[in-house]
Order: C-alpha cells, then structure tokens, then sequence
C-alpha cells in the first residue's frame, strides 16, 4: 500500500530499469508488489536476484510460514496455515513453479551474504509475525458507549512479545492514545474502527520502514566504483486493475504501471530510433502514438488528482463530495482523460472515469481523504522508539511527532 503524501517519484533513473523486468514474477505473489518495489528504487541490476529478501508485500511471508523451519514458526508464535493470518491471506498463497522450502533458504541465505547481523535477521523475521499477528486482533464497543475496548488480550500478547513491549501499554495505547490539542496532551476515546484503522497503518508502517531500510543496506553492500551496465527487458503490464469497484488502491496500482508503460514505450519507441539516427542509419522516424504524458500528468502533476487530494487533506471540513467538486471544476471538460462516469444498473457508484492505456476505469473516492492521512498512533509509536527489539526501536528512533518534533522531544514536554 502506498501513502501518497510519502509517495516518492517511481521512475527517476535508469538504475530502476531491471525493476520492471520480473515484475510479473512478483505480481505472481501480489497485485501491489510493483508499488512496493518501485517505491524502494533499488539502485543496482544485480540487486534484483535478492530483491525478494526484502519485499515484504506477501510473498516473503508465505515462504516461512510453511513447513520448512519449525523453529522459526514457534518464535514467531505463528501456525503454518497462513489462512489464520488475514494480513497474508487475501489472495493467492502459493505458486505452482515455485518450491516454497527452496526458496526459504536461499532467502535466508541472502540475507546473510548482504551483511546483515544474525540480530537483524531475526528481528526482520520478528517484525514481519508480529504485524501478522496484528492483523488477528479484535476490540468490542463497550455496553452503552462507543468507546473501543480489546475482545481478548492473547494475540496482543504475542505481537507485543515480539516487537518488546508490554501488551498492556499496546492496548491501552490503541484505545486510548494521546493526542495533542492545543499545546498539551489529552487522552482520547476511540471507536472500534478508528482502532482497526490505527492497526492498519501501523502495520503499513512498520513494512515501509523496515523495507527502505533493507534497500538502503542492499544498495550500501552492493554498491562499486567499478563501471556499470544497464538493459532494458520486456515490461509485463499484468498489475492493472479494473474491477467492479475501483479505490484509491487501484489508482495508485495503475498509476504506478502508467509510469512503466510510459518509461517502457520511452526508450522502446523514441531513444531507439535515436540511436539508429546517431549511428547513421537510415530510417524514417515514425510515431507509435504511444505518449502518455497527459494520463501521468492529470494524476501526479501540480492540481491534479494526487495535488488535490493532498489539499483536501489540510481542510479540516473536507469531505468526498468537496474533494469530488474540486476534482470536477479543475479537470472535467479540460482533460480528455478526466470523464464523468457513466450510470450502469447494478455497479456501485463511481465519481469519475479515468482514460487509462489499458482501459478507462470508474474510481469511487469514497474514504480517499481518510485512508491518504492514514495518521499513525504516536502514543503506539512512542513505544516503538523504547521497545526492546532493537531494530523496531531504530527504525522510529528518528521519527517526528504531528508538530514536528522528535517524538520523545514531544512527549517530554508534555509530561
């Protein structure tokens, strides 16, 4: 999943341009794996041969929850049924052409051949069961109120006792954090799905930073002075989605293979005939028609869709139908590839049609403004920063409160 006021720029150098060629080796195991890869911008080719190691986005998981290391499975507290864990389970589970306990060792193999310590692994494989087990945790409203409170505290136990913290503070965290208003720290109530909401993107969270991390210590053990080459392969466009009912998930999907696509027909249909040109052949250039700068540009550019999404997001009266307003008084009429959907008898409401190169797709925006905030617990990630596994605790050591500050700064001062 992707946060868009973090989403970085997918396509920046050739140094991505292996990326898109085992994109259907990956999408295999996950419709949103090319997000997740292409966010991480891995720097060198040869890092692709280990680039599973690090893509968390399902498929890593369903490596080691097979039968293939009874150990691990009892550190992690997990079963070998990765239906029990719906984080991991929402899709296909398993690949025919691939060996499972195969490619669990050279996985972690890989792991150590890149440098990382013996701690670091395990506390990967620590982070990856516990945000598992939080996917398994259930609240009830209490009688007569709304106020969220835990249905039963064993799951909590185990994703606290592998991160290290208490699962008492975990929970009393999630129902009642700390919130700042004013220039102090109040506790505030929460519903049952505003707690299911704080899980999620805590979940979100801890992958995203746990996955940059292990890029930035692939490209650091991988990288050389020594010259390099570059290929380009065939892009495989497998990841686009066109359901029933489209959300922002989808377009950040298809946005993502819009770039692809693009970089592909780019070097594919342009630089190539450059080149013939530059060494003296001779050819008549032809245009294939296959530009999509418009498409790209209505989405991620200054006032489109991405911008203005951000802007609703800073308003604290926004809703969908004035983000949905605003989208239509800025591109409807003006963009050819911004339409207006067409009312079909059975399928459920879409606020706006998008001309994609694969196809034109209905998106609904319903709950857009809620899941781009996505805004993290800071009461939960205050226990992060002190927790006991190490990694965990580095990976927020640095991490700023909503105003900014450091977040032990933050709560120092309100203490």
């Amino acid at each position: 999943m992707l946060i868009l006021r973090d989403h970085p720029d997918y396509i920046k150098t050739k140094h991505t341009i292996k990326l898109y060629v085992s994109l259907k080796y990956l999408q295999s195991c996950s419709p949103d794996a090319s997000l997740t890869v292409l966010s991480g911008n891995i720097q060198d080719p040869d890092a692709l041969q280990l680039l599973y190691v690090a893509l968390l986005e399902n498929y890593i998981i369903y490596k080691y929850i097979e039968k293939t290391n009874p150990s691990l499975s009892q550190t992690l507290l997990i079963t070998n049924n990765p239906f029990d864990f719906p984080f991991v389970s929402q899709g296909e589970i398993s690949v025919a052409s691939i060996d499972d306990s195969e490619e669990l060792l050279a996985t972690d193999s890989a792991i150590e051949v890149l440098g990382f310590t013996g701690e670091e692994k395990i506390g990967i494989y620590k982070l990856i069961g516990a945000v598992m087990h939080y996917g398994n945790m259930k609240f009830k409203q209490k009688q007569r109120e709304e106020q969220a409170e835990p249905d039963g505290t064993e799951v909590a136990d185990k994703a606290a006792y592998l991160m290290g913290f208490n699962s008492a503070d975990l929970l009393k965290a999630l129902c009642y954090p700390r919130v700042k208003v004013g220039n102090e720290y109040v506790t505030k109530g929460q519903t049952v799905q505003q707690v299911y909401n704080s899980i999620g993107a805590l979940a979100k969270s801890v992958y995203e930073k746990m996955f940059m991390w292990m890029v930035l210590r692939i490209n650091q053990m991988l990288d050389t002075k020594q010259p390099r080459q570059f290929f380009i392969g065939v892009l495989d466009i497998a990841g686009f989605e066109i359901f029933d009912y489209n959300s922002l998930e989808q377009l950040c999907i298809n946005f993502t293979n819009e770039k692809l696509q693009q970089f592909f027909n780019h070097h594919m249909f342009v630089l190539e005939q450059e080149e013939y040109k530059k060494e003296g052949i001779e050819w008549e250039f032809i245009d294939f028609g296959m530009d999509l700068a418009a498409c790209i540009e209505l989405i991620e550019k200054p006032m489109g869709i991405f911008s203005i999404l951000e802007e609703e997001c800073m308003f604290p009266k926004a809703s969908d139908i004035t983000f949905k307003n605003k989208l239509y008084d800025q591109h409807l009429g003006k963009s050819a590839n911004f339409q207006k959907p067409k009312l079909v008898k059975g399928k459920a409401e879409a606020h706006f049609s998008l001309v994609h190169y694969a196809g034109t797709v209905d998106y609904s925006i319903a709950g857009w403004l809620d899941k781009n905030k996505d805004p993290l617990n800071e009461t939960v990630v205050q226990l992060y920063q002190k927790a006991g596994l190490k990694l965990l605790a580095f990976l927020y050591c640095s991490y700023a409160s909503t105003d900014g500050k450091n977040m032990r700064q933050a709560v120092a001062e309100s203490e």
